[in-house]
């Protein structure tokens, strides 16, 4: 039977007699540092390099539409200029660029719109920054109301989540594209006579307004069936029996624990309104010249002054709305996965 002898000045060293070495002694534990949800839900965030390659695109967008009049002022033009008018050798008789590729110089990063002849290069930056606007309010007013409605129906229930049931049943039976198509001369009509020129804070307010009306049902459900799961936890049911009230119990435990449904909903909630709000001001019921707009772009893109002459002023447009569009697909899978790391894409 052996026995551990100390060696004085040995550090804490132990020495057997057989001559076996004793482990040496193992220094005090680390503390063990908790990590909130949220704290946890960033580490697996920042592992995913697509989706943070994506949130980088997704950036540099809102950066170039939050500073489009800087680069334009740097660029030296601005998107509301007629070159044609202005410089009309640079067109031929049909309106069209003399030089290849739609006019792309130096001078001209983009080229020039076949036509009026605008800068495309500012037009496309300027676009991008009144897509984004818009459905950056629409997303806000879909949020807002899919929490109000959505949180209230669940926690409440009974015959106020009976009564928003079949509210957003009602909506979601209306064709959706019809409906945006159909109801927005109705709600441009509201504000401006028919025989006057729409101005273009009005086509901006129909375009939120009809977008909200027909897109906050979807996310309102979403909420309303976690709340509803929500509503018969412990924690709930804990907080009731101290006495906390309706609004407190929404306020501090419900709306916390919807957070991700909500974000998660929210990034693939934004590019579908920028497609949608594109969509309408190609079909010529949203934002129209001379205001620049990603929709209207691919309007003029589509005409046949254009598609006989520069099909390369499609380039431009239809690649970034494509980027743009992926790569915020891409960022809504990776919150996803990032909140829920079971998830499979």
């Amino acid at each position: 039977m052996t026995s551990p002898l100390d060696v004085e000045g040995g550090g804490g060293t132990s020495v057997v007699v057989d001559g076996s070495p004793q482990p040496p002694a193992q220094p005090e534990a680390e503390k063990l540092e908790g990590r909130s949800p949220g704290q946890l839900m960033w580490i697996r965030f920042k592992r995913d390099r697509t989706g943070v390659i994506s949130a980088f695109i997704v950036l540099i967008f809102f950066a170039i539409a939050a500073a489009a009049p800087l680069i334009a002022k740097a660029y030296g033009k601005n998107p509301y200029t007629v070159y044609a008018d202005e410089r009309p050798e640079l067109f031929d008789s049909a309106g069209v660029p003399i030089q290849p590729n739609g006019g792309i110089s130096g001078e001209f990063w983009f080229g020039l719109e076949p036509g009026n002849g605008y800068d495309v290069f500012t037009k496309l930056i300027y676009g991008i920054r009144t897509s984004l606007m818009i459905s950056i309010a629409v997303t806000l007013a879909v949020v807002i109301t899919g929490i109000l409605l959505g949180v209230t129906a669940g926690y409440v229930g009974g015959k106020t989540d009976y009564s928003i049931g079949r509210v957003i049943d009602f909506l979601l039976a209306f064709p959706s594209q019809l409906f945006f198509i159909a109801s927005m001369p109705v709600v441009v009509s509201l504000f401006v006579s028919p025989t006057d020129e729409t101005p273009t804070y009005v086509r901006v307010v129909a375009l939120i307004v009809v977008q909200w009306v027909l897109g906050w049902m979807s996310l309102a459900r979403i909420l309303r069936g976690t709340t509803l799961a929500l509503r018969e936890r412990e924690f709930i049911e804990a907080a009731k029996v101290s006495g906390a009230s309706p609004w407190r119990i929404i306020r501090r435990e419900i709306l916390p624990n919807v957070v991700t449904p909500l974000l998660v909903q929210s990034t693939y909630l934004l590019p579908n309104f920028v497609t949608i709000e594109a969509g309408l001001s190609f079909l010529g019921v949203g934002i129209v010249e001379p205001t620049p707009d990603w929709g209207q772009m691919f309007s003029k893109a589509s005409t046949e002054l254009v598609l006989q002459n520069d099909i390369t002023y499609m380039f431009f447009p239809g690649v970034s709305m494509i980027i743009f569009v992926v790569a915020f697909n891409l960022l809504g899978d990776s919150v996803r996965d990032a909140f829920d790391p079971k998830s499979a894409r």
